[in-house]
């Protein structure tokens, strides 16, 4: 079981910066690879990122990639996505997610079982 609580999400101005935290319970954070997913209307949920359980591989969505930067702290519990050059597209809920088994890793949304709460993000042009 693992309880997921996202942070760090706000307004920002196109070409600003953000970092979402995400405070994950339990202590077997350390097994999990770990997902960064975001909704918004025009998009449904789409993946975003996601990183190992190791913290030494990671994967993200052609439309954040360079921009955004994905890493954990298994000592802390805790998972980051620090978002740089933020366009209005990337406007939207943001969440953070584990799957329902440890040994998975990839970017199907069904894999995750573990959810925040969200973290809404809003870039204005």
């Amino acid at each position: 079981q693992v309880q997921l609580v996202e942070s760090g999400g706000g307004s920002v101005q196109a070409g600003g910066s953000l970092r979402l935290s995400c405070a994950a319970s339990g202590d077997i954070f350390s097994r999990y690879c770990m997902g960064w997913f975001r909704q918004s209307p025009g998009r449904g949920l789409e993946w975003v990122s996601h990183i190992n359980s190791g913290g030494d591989r990671t994967d993200y969505a052609e439309s954040v990639k360079g921009r955004f930067t994905i890493s954990r702290d298994n000592d802390k519990n805790m998972l980051y996505l620090q978002m740089n050059s933020l366009t209005p597209e990337d406007t939207g809920l943001y969440y953070c997610a584990a799957p329902l088994a440890t040994w998975l890793c990839r970017v199907l949304i069904g894999d995750y079982k573990y959810w925040g709460q969200g973290t809404q993000v809003t870039v204005s042009a």
